[in-house]
């Protein structure tokens, strides 16, 4: 008999999203995407960060205060990340899906658009009264991109255990 508590899809990519997030530098917001095939393959992942090139010690990560001293102007979401890092084929990304802890601000809205992408699913929408996202909602209306959020049933933990090296044998740290 097959086990019966295994993730579903949405969890499993989900759970990459939120994985990715966590190579995150950002102090306040950590995000990841997944971006998936219509055939459950995963296309390509990204989180929220400094620009390649842009040293992350030298980043301002402030929430608050002039506008050229905070992370807003400089900062690369995840789902442009994402999209930015696939290597395939433009027309392979077309009717995909893209997974992300947090609901699309208005200018991640126009990059999905643009790439062909059809699903968003996400997690939180702790910014559903803004601007930005009732904007990107219109925009996912009129062009013909869905969104859901995602309800888990239930707690996902990923759990990586280091290993320990003890005169050239490796055994598992169960501290």
């Amino acid at each position: 008999m097959k086990r019966e508590n295994y993730l579903t899809w949405d969890e499993y990519f989900m759970a990459i999203a939120k994985l990715s997030a966590m190579r995150s530098k950002d102090p306040s917001t950590q995000v990841g995407a997944c971006i998936v095939s219509d055939d459950n393959r995963i296309l390509s992942i990204g989180y929220n960060g400094a620009p390649n090139g842009f040293n992350d010690d030298e980043f301002p990560w402030e929430r608050e205060g002039e506008n050229l001293n905070t992370k807003y102007p400089y900062v690369c979401h995840a789902e442009m990340n994402a999209i930015l890092n696939y290597r395939g084929y433009r027309k392979e990304f077309e009717n995909v899906r893209i997974y992300v802890d947090l609901f699309p601000c208005n200018e991640c809205a126009k990059i999905i658009i643009q790439s062909g992408i059809k699903e968003v699913i996400y997690l939180s929408d702790k910014y559903k009264d803004s601007e930005n996202n009732i904007a990107s909602r219109k925009l996912f209306d009129r062009c013909g991109v869905s969104y859901k959020q995602l309800n888990l049933e239930k707690q996902i933990n990923i759990e990586i255990t280091p290993k320990v090296k003890t005169k050239g044998l490796v055994r598992k740290n169960n501290s």
